[in-house]
């Protein structure tokens, strides 16, 4: 929605829930569009597991392995505002400001009398539900506890002690710190830009099906001359979070994102233009 009446971008929200987001922008440009999408994707930060210290594994994955699960697990990320990136941070390592603390220590002991009874599962699941937080609002996402996340299974007799340090970053650096799983990104459904080549064999129409997003455009008339011109007018994008974030709040961190970005080209051209003014005098 175009809150000052100016001209500018609107936004129309189509659905919105616990994870998913559906909206239309219009009233912009396919590059502002698109950078908007990039930004959702790479550039809005979260909270993810940066480095694991293991201390026990007799588990059948290695390290590496438990690791690489444990850092690929989503963690809620809604007040990451707080914390700092560890390259901002003072301290020597890691600390509270920075990072939070992790830890998770399963022992599955052995019942003899168990394990000679065959009708008995054995194997214990560790799960994110395992790991313990240093700070509340930085925890395994699950879904009422109810889908937890499988890191390993293990047998009666291993042991699996470690802690983990989770720190702020974006998906630039690592997909872990991505927010979203997806988003997908749709204009000109009914293809009038022709910025898509299909491959036919027959019949366009029954090959190629127009998306739902073409119930809010008018088709295209085959008499009506090729506009040269022309240019995208809607964007139909639609995220799916990891559950880190509320879908609108990924959304606005990312227009509010790329409005900082904007404004520091802004600020950059004016002091060259000003530089150029003083320098040649015009």
């Amino acid at each position: 929605m175009d809150i000052y009446n100016n001209g500018g971008p609107e936004v129309q929200i189509r659905s919105l829930k616990k994870d998913s987001m559906k909206f239309v922008l219009s009233n912009t440009d396919l590059s502002v569009a698109n950078a908007l999408r990039r930004i959702m994707i790479a550039e809005v930060p979260t909270m993810a597991i940066d480095t694991v210290e293991i201390e026990t594994n007799s588990t059948v994955l290695t390290d590496e392995f438990i690791a690489h699960r444990l850092g690929m697990i989503p963690l809620t990320s809604y007040d990451v505002d707080r914390i700092q990136y560890t390259r901002d941070c003072t301290c020597t390592n890691f600390c509270q400001n920075c990072s939070v603390v992790l830890s998770l220590h399963v022992k599955v002991n052995v019942d003899y009398e168990d394990m000679a009874d065959p009708t008995i599962d054995k194997t214990r699941q560790v799960t994110s539900l395992d790991l313990i937080s240093s700070d509340e609002t930085v925890r395994p996402v699950s879904d009422d506890n109810s889908h937890p996340i499988l890191i390993v299974k293990m047998r009666p007799g291993q042991e699996l002690k470690l802690k983990c340090v989770a720190k702020k970053g974006v998906a630039k650096e690592h997909a872990k710190w991505s927010p979203v799983y997806g988003v997908a990104f749709e204009y000109d459904p009914y293809n009038r830009l022709r910025h898509s080549h299909y491959w036919i064999e027959e019949d366009e129409k029954t090959e190629w099906g127009v998306s739902a997003n073409a119930a809010e455009e008018i088709p295209v008339d085959p008499s009506e001359p090729f506009d040269f011109n022309a240019k995208p007018e809607k964007f139909y994008i639609e995220l799916e979070t990891s559950g880190c974030m509320k879908p609108e709040e990924v959304a606005l961190r990312a227009m509010t994102i790329m409005q900082d970005k904007l404004g520091g080209l802004q600020i950059k051209l004016d002091d060259e233009l000003k530089e150029d003014t003083q320098r040649w005098g015009y």
